[in-house]
């Protein structure tokens, strides 16, 4: 698919779609007449890489976990440095204050909806992800 329907899928802007292949996040092949051209599994990726910036991280800290979930395969755990765990350890620990934070704050509304007679209106409480194994 070109980059103008992959905008359209995702809602990200092209000029941004660019920007997260400037900075190594998405790769795409070229076709004769130098359009770009991905592949369906990008869809996935680019909202993967949404969340990710929602969430606060780096690009440099997104590119790390692409590569070690595999998105990419050019970095495996095993090959990661202590100076680059230190980094994801960091940025987890902000991440997971985050998420303790927003977790807060969802309660505290579910609780003003159903204390006003709304909680049809909340929706249902998201279970917890479960941790995906990484594998060298």
């Amino acid at each position: 698919m070109r980059i103008g329907e992959l905008s359209r899928r995702t809602g990200v802007a092209t000029r941004l779609l660019r920007y997260y292949e400037a900075q190594g996040l998405l790769e795409s092949t070229r076709s004769l007449n130098g359009y770009r051209d991905y592949t369906e599994a990008d869809v996935d990726t680019v909202t993967q890489i949404r969340g990710l910036l929602s969430a606060g991280l780096t690009t440099r800290l997104i590119r790390m976990i692409l590569d070690m979930e595999g998105v990419r395969g050019s970095v495996t755990a095993a090959q990661c440095t202590r100076t680059v765990a230190g980094e994801v350890a960091e940025e987890l620990a902000r991440v997971e204050e985050r998420l303790r934070c927003l977790s807060q704050s969802s309660a505290t509304m579910r609780q003003w909806l159903t204390a006003a007679g709304y909680e049809e209106l909340a929706p249902a409480a998201p279970s917890a992800p479960q941790p995906q194994r990484v594998t060298a």
